[in-house]
């Protein structure tokens, strides 16, 4: 996905395209579970405000999904999981297989990216 002045130019260069056409060759595409594309209009339309110096009020850091506040607390679940929703993970831009080590301390769990200068 294209970005600040990269996004700007590419715009630019193709002119008169229609909507469709501008965010897929932006990059804002992604792939359905059924094999289909999906055009992210929504994400393209934020860049290119971001990209032109528009701000569109409050950062949506610390929001989750539906623009809710981020807790910063969570539950043990009944199958003895604990889960770390996406809005944290988005934060800290984590990505599918990244790995940590588990640091299990007095009352505490500590998750340390594998490779960070506090693993070794």
């Amino acid at each position: 996905m294209l970005t600040s002045s990269e996004l700007l130019a590419k715009v630019k260069e193709l002119g008169d395209v229609s909507k469709s056409e501008l965010v897929r060759e932006c990059g804002y595409v992604s792939t359905k579970k059924d094999g289909s594309e999906r055009l992210n209009f929504t994400a393209f339309y934020e860049a290119l405000l971001g990209a032109k110096g528009v701000s569109l009020g409050a950062d949506s850091a610390g929001r989750g999904k539906g623009g809710r506040k981020l807790s910063y607390t969570t539950k043990i679940q009944f199958t003895g999981n604990l889960v770390v929703g996406k809005a944290y993970t988005g934060m800290l831009d984590l990505k599918p297989g990244d790995e940590f080590e588990i640091k299990l301390g007095k009352k505490q769990i500590k998750l340390i990216p594998l490779g960070s200068p506090e693993e070794e």
